[in-house]
This record gives C-alpha cells, structure tokens and sequence, in this order.
C-alpha cells in the first residue's frame, strides 16, 4: 500500500517518520524524469506538479490567471514568472500536497527557485523543497532520444541503440514502418541541452549551497534508479 509518511531506522535503531514534502527532481532531457516520478508517486501516494498541466488546467478552465496566460500564449509570448507564480501557489493550496509533491518543470530558473524558497518559508508548517539531480553521460542520453522509434498504429516505443525491434525500423508487432519525432535529432538535442545547463546550473548551486541537494546516478534499471532517489530524498529530509 502507498503511504505518505515514510518510516526510517537510524543508526541506533530508533524509527522516525519522514514527510516526503517537495520534492525537485532535476535532470538533462532524456534522464527519465517522468518515469521517476511516477515511481515515487506510487510509492508515497504525492502528487506529481507540472506547470505545464498547471497552465492547461487554469486555461482550459477559464479561470483569471488563466485568462491572462491565454492572451500571452496566444501572442506566441512566454507566460512571465510572476503569473506561473500564482498559478503555482494556487495548486500548492490543494489537499493532496499535505505531505508533500514531485515539482517537474519548476522552478526552473534561480528566481523561481528563490521565489518559492520565499512563499513555502512563509506557510506555517511547510517543509522546504529539496533536490535531487539525476545523472546521464552526455552520449547516452543522445543515444536515448535520437534512437527513439514508435509505431504510428499500435504506438509501441522502440530505441535502436538501446531496445531495437527485431527487423530495423519495423514495429514487432504488426510490421508498421516505425517513426522518428522531427526533434529527436543531435541538433535539437544539443540546443536543449544548452538552454538545459544555462537555466538550471544556477538552480543547482542554489540548492546545494543550502544543503538541500543530491545526485544519483540515472544509468542504472528503473527501479534502482527510483530506490537511489527515495534514499536521496531520505537523507536530505532526516
């Protein structure tokens, strides 16, 4: 069964309840982010807080904040931080983060990051957001998203370098020629990357100069992985 609050034994063996609480998971494109937090979503029963449903939802349901993030997107503008800010407080209002959320996609810059720092300091009871950074080297990951395959009919996913369908470039099973998205290429990939570094290096000095970072090493299985984080997560919050 999932559960919200985590049981830890010390060294001299006394048992302490942890509060997940937020939780930044940080890592390049292609380190398997969305994978992760659904590990962690299903072992302690947390939510998972993307801005990018937050905006949807707030557009989708007419709301003001949404209103105004409309009229900008659809100038082709970026949504300012200010406005993702709000919207963010408003979706840490709700019941389900009481013990804690997995954050993807914010804070993405060392304002964001500073702004909540700020606005979880000043609610009563609230834990600090940790984070954890997971670790790919450079050519695996490339190897991840330019060998990505899908069969358009039945939307099996292939890799050709790391998990390749028995005959190239035909899906398993139903022979469908597969397909490659238009920006899984090196070109895109290394512009990601860059814009990946510029934002968040400075999200990761902020929170490890404030003790509240960690590493883990993505290369492993799935579920390693996610066993690596949870520690990780353990460790920062005992």
């Amino acid at each position: 069964m999932a559960v919200a609050v985590i049981e830890k034994r010390t060294e001299d063996g006394k048992v302490i309840r942890i509060v997940p609480g937020p939780i930044l998971l940080l890592g390049a494109p292609g380190v398997g982010k969305g994978t992760q937090a659904k590990e962690i979503m299903a072992a302690w029963a947390i939510p998972q807080i993307s801005t990018g449903d937050i905006l949807r939802a707030n557009v989708a349901g007419g709301a003001e904040l949404g209103k105004k993030a409309k009229i900008l997107m659809d100038r082709g503008e970026l949504v300012p931080d200010e406005l993702v800010n709000e919207m963010v407080a408003a979706r840490l209002l709700q019941p389900d983060t009481a013990n804690g959320y997995i954050l993807d996609g914010f804070p993405r810059t060392l304002g964001q990051a500073e702004w909540l720092d700020g606005h979880l300091a000043a609610q009563r009871g609230s834990l600090p957001v940790i984070a954890v950074s997971i670790q790919v080297g450079y050519t695996q990951l490339l190897r991840r998203i330019t060998g990505r395959r899908s069969c358009p009919v039945c939307k099996s996913i292939y890799n050709i370098y790391l998990q390749p369908p028995k005959v190239d470039e035909l899906c398993d099973l139903d022979g469908t020629p597969l397909t490659r998205r238009s920006d899984d290429t090196e070109e895109v990939f290394e512009e990601r990357m860059r814009t990946y570094e510029s934002l968040t290096a400075p999200v990761v000095e902020h929170y490890r100069a404030l003790g509240r970072f960690d590493e883990v090493d993505g290369e492993q299985p799935v579920d390693a992985v996610a066993a690596a984080v949870m520690a990780a997560v353990l460790r920062l919050r005992g």
